[in-house]
C-alpha cells in the first residue's frame, strides 16, 4: 500500500485526542464527504492503528493508504467501496 497524501480531498487533525475520540471525528467527517472523497486523518494515538483500519473494514470504506511508522500516524480513507 502506497502513501500518496496528496489523493486527499479533505483533511482531519485527530493529534492530541485519544480513543475514542479519533474515529468518532472520522465518522463525523465522512459523513459530511461525498462518495469517493479522501480523508487524510493525522493522530498520534496508538489505538489508531487498529481502530481505523476496523472501522473502514466495518462502515464499508477503502483504507487507501497508511504511514504508521512515525508520527503522527496518517491514514488516507475513501469513502465508499469501489464499483
Amino acid at each position: 500500500m502506497t502513501f500518496k497524501p496528496e489523493l486527499a480531498t479533505h483533511t482531519l487533525e485527530a493529534e492530541g485526542l485519544r480513543c475514542p475520540e479519533p474515529v468518532m471525528m472520522v465518522r463525523k467527517t465522512i459523513r459530511n464527504m461525498q462518495d469517493g472523497d479522501v480523508l487524510l486523518v493525522k493522530a498520534d494515538d496508538p489505538s489508531t492503528t487498529r481502530d481505523i483500519p476496523s472501522f473502514c473494514r466495518f462502515m464499508d470504506h477503502q483504507l487507501v493508504g497508511q504511514e504508521t511508522e512515525t508520527l503522527p500516524y496518517q491514514y488516507l480513507i475513501k469513502k465508499g467501496l469501489e464499483a
